[in-house]
């Protein structure tokens, strides 16, 4: 579990926080995550919104709280808790009702959020290609700078995960998401769903008769892919009734609701693309033609 030692923990004055507080952004996909477990969970939380959209992540008050640069992040009665589904597991730990890892399962829960874990590269290289213009997505050379100069740690030590980051933030501005890219993360993502769909001819939710925390964090991916045109009906139709149901329910579609703005620019998006024939089910092989 990630929880920050003492000495990783710059920025002080979170140390004194009491409660829980989270710093989430509106459109982070793992953020989204964290607010619903949250809200179903009814916990009290306060809210700390950090401005990714304007790069706020990378100043150095938010990396002396979470080196790596990333959101969510949990302060917990003065404990700093980074990286979501680690996140969801403490948060499941201090507040066990009504639970939501179903009962005798915890192990197995923890391995198909991880294996959802593995995927957070290739559902943001869809978001990057599909969802939001490479002008507004890529991030400021001063920023990376100012990113990758961090001394910060992780449990005392230096972080590789940085490296991984800056990694795909400076491919990204050489040359955005390429139709390879795209390609691969798309086939990774069909992958699993196609494994998931047969179950859920079944069952209602992903571990069973009952709503857990891996149909929240396969909401958040099935959602996003959907924003980026993935054809969930005609490929899935069980995972796509599934995803509708639950995008039905408020808990659900209040975090995941994007701002009028956004959806004004993704739609601008997915029309050039559809006349240059670049759309999502096109480069990734999706559909016929």
């Amino acid at each position: 579990m990630t929880e920050l030692l003492d000495e990783d923990v710059k920025t002080r004055e979170v140390l004194a926080w009491q409660g829980v507080h989270l710093l989430h952004f509106r459109g982070s996909s793992c953020s989204q995550k964290t607010r619903i477990f949250l809200n179903l969970k009814g916990i009290d939380w306060v809210s700390h919104h950090v401005d990714l959209a304007r790069q706020a992540n990378y100043e150095p008050w938010f990396l002396g709280i979470n080196p790596r640069g990333l959101v969510p992040v949990l302060v917990h009665d003065g404990v700093v808790h980074i990286e979501s589904n680690d996140i969801l597991a403490h948060l499941e730990e201090a507040f066990p009702e009504p639970s939501l890892i179903p009962e005798g399962r915890h192990d197995e829960t923890l391995r198909r959020l991880e294996e959802e874990d593995d995927l957070h590269l290739d559902v943001r290289t869809l978001t990057m290609r599909f969802v939001i213009p490479k002008a507004l997505a890529q991030k400021k050379s001063r920023s990376l700078d100012t990113y990758e100069r961090d001394p910060g740690t992780v449990g005392g030590s230096p972080d590789t995960h940085k490296q991984v980051e800056l990694e795909f933030w400076q491919s990204f501005a050489r040359q955005g998401i390429t139709d390879a890219q795209a390609q691969a993360s798309a086939g990774r993502f069909r992958r699993v769903y196609e494994r998931i769909e047969g179950p859920l001819r079944e069952q209602s939710y992903l571990m069973g008769p009952e709503l857990s925390v891996v149909d929240i964090a396969w909401f958040i991916y099935t959602h996003r892919l959907s924003e980026a045109g993935y054809p969930f009906a005609s490929l899935h139709p069980h995972v796509h009734s599934w995803y509708r149901s639950l995008l039905r329910r408020e808990p659900f579609a209040k975090e995941v609701r994007a701002p009028l703005p956004l959806r004004v620019i993704t739609s601008g998006l997915h029309a050039l693309q559809a006349v240059q024939g670049r759309s999502l089910a096109r480069v990734a092989g999706l559909q016929e033609g």
